[in-house]
């Protein structure tokens, strides 16, 4: 059949009234085993597909989450919104979007007043407005359950995300055991935590094997490819080069390899490059860019099931709000990250 069968339908296949059917496709409790089995088999036999509408007027929430972004063009946030609708679509949720710049003095006015017009069930705050502490403390005063996708976790809510000092760490580790003493590291911009993670990560690498960072070859850059290109003609145009460059994102990465190419530098003979996200492109470049690979799409599925989890417990209680730790350390779940070695740092 196909998906135009009713709630009707449904409650009459399953032999309950609609009310059931209404709280079973609801995930409410007190429904019977055998009945829930029921309902749930003559949905898959008619292939019934609920209205977020009138799903939405049953059980008093919209089904929507909203995901709070800065900005649009990051290739982290096409993956990161992937992982998210792939989990929305499997608890048949609405994805809202609200773009909201975070260094506006009305960022925390924007975002209330998207909530207020929007009325998602829950938020997923991606970077750098999961670091904005200004925005994390409008958001618990309004109640409204969120989840960040955050570099750090903010010890303010539940979050998503991997060691980005460890994996900083490990990769400078790598360029340094292939022989590098002249490192240069492009990063990113400050109001994102990830920055300073993976600039740490960096030192330590660098203090553990004895080698001194040398702040003329570490450059500013914002993420973007253009960031890259820029950082690499200050970094590459002095006497004294650098013979590897760690961009602390691969967009900005790629931006070395552009200018190294056009200078001339062999890579990973002249120079070596590495980057961090494994976006598509990294596989795409010549040669194949090495970076830290964090899985962006599992942080948005496990951040969007989180968040769900979070609204149906909140519902349960009534709307109380779960105890947390003094640190949020219990509501921070740490994801693995890997090196994917290539030839941009593999002679």
């Amino acid at each position: 059949m196909t998906s135009t069968a009713t709630i009707s339908d449904v409650a009459k296949m399953a032999g309950v009234s609609i009310k059931t059917v209404s709280r079973v496709v609801n995930n409410e409790p007190n429904v019977r085993a055998n009945t829930r089995e029921l309902v749930n088999q003559a949905i898959v036999e008619l292939s019934y597909k609920p209205s977020l509408a009138a799903r939405g007027l049953a059980g008093g929430r919209s089904f929507l989450i909203g995901l709070l972004y800065d900005n649009p063009s990051d290739s982290f946030l096409v993956e990161l919104q992937r992982g998210i609708l792939r989990a929305c679509r499997e608890k048949h949720y609405g994805l809202a979007l609200c773009p909201a710049f975070s260094k506006s003095t009305d960022v925390k006015t924007d975002i209330l007043d998207w909530i207020r017009a929007t009325q998602p069930d829950g938020v997923i705050l991606s970077p750098p407005l999961s670091d904005n502490m200004d925005v994390i403390d409008a958001l618990r005063a309004t109640g409204l359950k969120f989840v960040s996708v955050s570099s750090a976790g903010t010890g303010h809510g539940p979050a998503v995300h991997i060691d980005e000092a460890e994996a900083a760490r490990q990769m400078t580790h790598h360029l340094i055991e292939t022989g590098h003493r002249r490192l240069g590291f492009v990063k990113g911009p400050l109001d994102h935590a990830c920055t300073r993670l993976r600039y740490e990560g960096f030192c330590a690498a660098m203090s553990a094997a004895g080698i001194a960072v040398d702040n003329t070859l570490v450059a500013g850059g914002n993420f973007h490819f253009e960031s890259g290109v820029e950082a690499a003609e200050k970094l590459l145009s002095g006497a004294s080069r650098p013979t590897a460059i760690f961009a602390s994102n691969d967009d900005m990465a790629a931006g070395v390899m552009h200018v190294a190419h056009r200078k001339g530098l062999s890579i990973p003979g002249d120079l070596a490059v590495a980057g961090f996200d494994d976006t598509p492109m990294s596989r795409q470049f010549w040669p194949g860019l090495s970076t830290v690979r964090q899985p962006v799409e599992m942080i948005g599925e496990m951040a969007t099931e989180r968040l769900m989890a979070e609204i149906q417990r909140a519902k349960k209680e009534n709307g109380l709000h779960e105890a947390e730790t003094p640190d949020g350390s219990s509501n921070s779940e740490i994801l693995s990250f890997e090196l994917m070695l290539r030839a941009s740092t593999l002679g």
